[in-house]
């Protein structure tokens, strides 16, 4: 089987460095430089699948950001969203060790008042109707590169939502 794929991002340079290995990869994929509540409005229930990953932290209303995604799934779609939690452990892991003491990101990349506790990320969906199918922290494991599933969403996590 086959898929049709849009990827979408606000940054032109973003889309460049996806076109680029989605050519090397001979992968197929619609990208486009547009905003997903942009998106939302000509796309109704058109995707099966939306994936919203490492993106909510970074803006300024997340919970719309949501609401557009869940506008474009049809009835029985699925959402994937990865975030990262806030409290004292994401704190440190995510901003301390990641971009002062391990230089994984660059200082500033995250700002600990835009992180989303899980309860927070619920209630938001609930209200786009959509409903709670998993949640699964990710640890990050810096001197393998490797990442892992774990129960543990104390830092970042990956949050699963059907329509």
């Amino acid at each position: 089987e086959s898929a049709e794929v849009t990827g979408i991002d606000l940054s032109e340079a973003a889309i460049d460095v996806a076109k680029n290995h989605s050519e090397k990869k001979r992968v197929l994929v619609d990208y486009q430089c547009i905003a997903v509540e942009e998106i939302a409005l000509n796309n109704k229930e058109k995707f099966d699948v939306v994936t919203c990953m490492e993106m909510l932290e970074h803006v300024p209303d997340p919970a719309a950001i949501l609401q557009a995604c869940a506008d474009c799934l049809k009835p029985g779609g699925k959402l994937f969203v990865s975030t990262i939690n806030r409290n004292l452990k994401s704190y440190l892991g995510a901003v301390i060790a990641a971009e002062y003491v391990l230089r994984l990101l660059p200082r500033g990349t995250h700002h600990y008042e835009k992180f989303i506790k899980p309860s927070e990320l619920n209630a938001w969906a609930t209200h786009a109707n959509l409903k709670l199918g998993g949640l699964q922290g990710i640890h990050y494991q810096p001197f393998s590169g490797n990442f892992q599933l774990t129960d543990d969403v104390s830092i970042n996590y990956l949050a699963y939502y059907e329509k």
